[in-house]
């Protein structure tokens, strides 16, 4: 169903068209605008609060720009459906985050508008820096401005590229988007910081005056800038009485500014693009702005809610007609209390994803012992070890993806020091609809070759609880990576069993073909081995369980009967699990043809996790074709 646009934004193609309107006319075009998001969100899916909150911000940059020579970057992109469907993909729209559609985030290959792609925080004001350095090297006058959320701004990579802008004297803008939200709400002393600037009335009052200088700035003729640089520092000073966070950093503060006053938005952005050096523009908004439900109810449930009735509100949630099974994040989080309840030296520690991650369940049963500390991964790992150093034992959950940025903190901090953190890695393998930047890609080759660091995958919801528990009783830094999604146990919640950290299991007996599996992944290969076992064939399979370490007498067994074994793994080829299993054949001495199933050496783009994975050929049908093939090489 293609939704159809109001009659100012249809004739909105590019940013040159919002152009040729009106001051008067861009209060209705940020309704047209807000009402298209809501209609097709609310049909299709997709990130609803946050693009909702920046709606009048996004129509003032382009009304005010020249993009996509001005490059506007988006931090993490969660924000930019807006921005989208005003550069030209409107039509297109209704493919958002569909396979083979447009992405749900900011893609260079997608559009000149899109200046950098994004998808994880805190990486615009580096971006946009490093593209107004560009800019002053090569005397070009460009503009470069980066929208940055105040989730985003409690990441380090922010900080420092700050710290960096307030030397560099570029022509960088940093517009703070400050609606008190990442996808959970926002934790630490930035947002209680943030909060005290928002809410200082004095100070909100007398600022007023430093925008009324900057509308007067020809009058001022060539002592403008020294005259407004004294009366802002004198407010600022004075009123806030403390040093100025952004300030301190030599960046120019301007704000806090309403965020939804078009036409205020308009006129702040034409003065701060007179205004040499690096400027940071601070807009509060609201998440979920001018959607009822979404503007009052639970910013992290409308985040993104999935579809539901623009009318009433109501999110549409599938009944199903019998009992399902869980979703693993919220197995970890419930195995996680149960766990935390039987040993005092249990701790959680998750970067910003409480609800995501199902951590909030122990912060709720036990707040003194979970901890959020913003989107910070470097921070949480780091932050673990020390707890490790004091005979506590803190389980880190973060996400595959995000766990990359976090890398050298767990072999400099934990593993060299064999330290006993346990990562729980969520979202691994496909995403989904995310695509790449979120994708859990490749975790079971960065983490194999760490000494120290056990790297194991539960096929089941049974095998995830066990393997939590034996990560307690093991000591040592220990990965546990699954899958977003649901698992394929109803009844999921068994007693506890320790596995012998590189042990793997028989699934099934078999003759032809030596089916590895790791982790969920290994259910597909069920389904594959009851389709071929139909039409005649007899492949064995294998759960291992462990990538590092491999159960060697299990692969002793296997490459003594098996010529032809087939791995798969829902992670990437090069160097992983695949890999470690050709590298022991080979270190063993053992001959045979080993075909490997998995994400190849490419990008692989958004969609649904099942057209991902036939696209890669390791869904069900994927697993048997490979055995076919096996076996037709026999027969030949």
């Amino acid at each position: 169903m293609q939704i159809q646009p109001g009659p100012l934004l249809a004739q909105i193609n590019t940013p040159e068209d919002l152009k040729k309107f009106s001051k008067d006319d861009l209060v209705k075009i940020c309704d047209e605008l807000r009402q298209f998001i809501v209609d097709s969100v609310s049909v299709y899916g997709g990130h609803f609060g946050a693009s909702l909150g920046v709606v009048e911000l996004t129509v003032a940059l382009h009304y005010v720009l020249n993009t996509p020579k001005d490059q506007l970057v988006w931090d993490v992109g969660h924000q930019a459906y807006g921005h989208k469907i005003l550069t030209g993909r409107r039509e297109k729209f209704h493919t958002n985050r569909i396979y083979g559609g447009l992405s749900g985030f900011p893609k260079m290959k997608e559009s000149p508008y899109d200046a950098f792609g994004v998808g994880h925080s805190s990486t615009s004001i580096s971006a946009a820096l490093g593209m107004a350095v560009a800019s002053k090297y090569k005397n070009s006058n460009i503009q470069h401005v980066a929208v940055i959320g105040d989730g985003s701004m409690t990441g380090g990579m922010a900080f420092e590229a700050m710290n960096h802008a307030g030397v560099s004297d570029t022509n960088l803008l940093i517009i703070l988007n400050d609606n008190c939200m990442s996808i959970d709400p926002n934790v630490g002393a930035l947002k209680d910081y943030l909060t005290d600037i928002t809410t200082s009335h004095t100070y909100n009052k007398v600022k007023d005056e430093v925008w009324k200088l900057l509308g007067k700035l020809s009058k001022f003729g060539s002592s403008a800038q020294e005259v407004i640089s004294k009366v802002e520092g004198a407010i600022k000073s004075a009123v806030l009485k403390q040093s100025n966070l952004f300030e301190s950093l030599n960046l120019r503060y301007f704000g806090p500014v309403d965020g939804h006053d078009v036409n205020h938005l308009v006129e702040i952005l034409k003065d701060l693009k007179d205004i040499p050096g690096p400027k940071i523009l601070h807009c509060v908004t609201v998440k979920g702005k001018g959607f009822g439900p979404a503007e009052t109810g639970n910013k992290t449930t409308w985040h993104a809610p999935g579809t539901f009735d623009k009318v009433t509100g109501e999110i549409f949630k599938k009944v199903p007609s019998s009992p399902q099974a869980p979703k693993y994040q919220d197995v970890f989080g419930h195995t996680l209390v149960e766990l935390a309840e039987m040993d005092s030296r249990i701790m959680g520690v998750t970067p910003a994803m409480p609800s995501g991650s199902s951590m909030n369940i122990m912060m709720k049963a036990m707040p003194d012992r979970a901890f959020d500390v913003g989107i910070a991964e470097q921070h949480a790992v780091t932050f673990s070890a020390g707890m490790a150093t004091q005979g506590l034992i803190p389980f880190c959950n973060i996400y595959s993806s995000f766990m990359q940025r976090a890398y050298d903190q767990v072999i400099h901090d934990v593993c060299l020091q064999n330290l006993p953190v346990v990562f729980c890695l969520d979202r691994a393998g496909f995403a989904g609809a995310d695509g790449p930047t979120h994708h859990g890609a490749y975790d079971l080759a960065y983490f194999r070759c760490i000494p120290n660091l056990v790297v194991s995958a539960p096929m089941d919801e049974e095998e995830l609880r066990n393997l939590m528990f034996t990560s307690v009783q093991y000591q040592g830094p220990f990965s546990i990576r699954y899958p977003r999604g649901n698992g394929v146990m109803p009844e999921w919640k068994t007693p506890f069993r320790e596995i012998p950290v590189g042990q793997g299991r028989i699934i099934k007996e078999g003759e032809d073909v030596a089916i590895l599996t790791i982790g969920h992944i290994g259910n597909y290969a069920v389904e594959a081995c009851d389709t071929l076992e139909k039409e005649g064939l007899s492949p064995a399979h294998y759960d291992m369980r462990f990538v590092k370490p491999l159960d060697e007498s299990l692969l002793h067994e296997v490459f003594g009967k098996f010529k032809k074994v087939i791995t798969v793994e829902d992670g990437c080829l090069m160097g992983g699990f695949g890999s470690a299993v050709l590298e022991w054949m080979m270190d063993h001495g053992y001959q045979a043809q080993v075909k490997r199933l998995g994400i190849p050496d490419a990008v692989i783009e958004h969609g649904e996790q099942i057209e991902l994975q036939r696209e890669c050929g390791f869904d069900p049908e994927g697993i048997a074709e490979a055995v076919r093939s096996f076996v037709e090489i026999e027969k030949v």
